[in-house]
């Protein structure tokens, strides 16, 4: 399997064409805010079993997005190794993010409602400050408070589950 970056332009001509499918790796709600009207929405920790959940046609391409081509990129690594040589993989360089600056269409809003993960580090980020402060203030528990902050961040990352992102996504900010 090859691995190769494509501009959004290359890749809109290839998708408007039928020669590629496009496959979104970003996660559920930054999709349904915004995303690239033929994608495919499979969330990055998902590709591996990717040909297990989609029956991609044998040569034709494919591309990851995601925002900015991070995740993107990863994708392209994180197929199954049995399948090399079936496919061409692309990743769009600069990800949606230079798929609008391209010009090119996008359904969603164009609200500028932040998406839940940025939202996660922004509080998180603010609390672990504030409580640091505390600390050096002369709070110890401003210290152990900003460690179990940090704790709740790693299992949040080993186990995909946050209950801080699932308040956030019932705030009236998170609904249109």
């Amino acid at each position: 399997m090859s691995v190769y970056n494509v501009d959004a332009k290359t890749a809109h001509q290839w998708l408007s064409s039928g020669e590629a499918i496009l496959i979104d790796v970003r996660e559920p709600d930054e999709f349904s805010a915004e995303h690239i009207a033929c994608a495919a929405s499979v969330p990055l920790a998902h590709i591996p079993d990717l040909f297990d959940q989609m029956h991609v046609p044998k040569g034709r391409k494919i591309i990851f997005q995601c925002l900015m081509g991070g995740r993107g990129n990863r994708a392209c690594v994180a197929l199954p190794a049995n399948h090399a040589g079936e496919y061409d993989v692309y990743n769009i360089e600069g990800g949606i993010t230079a798929w609008k600056q391209a010009g090119l269409p996008v359904v969603g809003s164009s609200d500028p409602v932040l998406p839940i993960f940025r939202q996660v580090q922004m509080v998180v980020g603010a609390l672990v400050v504030a409580l640091v402060v505390l600390g050096f203030v002369g709070l110890t528990l401003g210290f152990v408070l900003a460690g179990i902050l940090g704790a709740a961040l790693f299992v949040a990352g080993i186990t995909g589950w946050c209950g801080l992102a699932m308040l956030l996504r019932r705030m009236p900010w998170n609904h249109a």
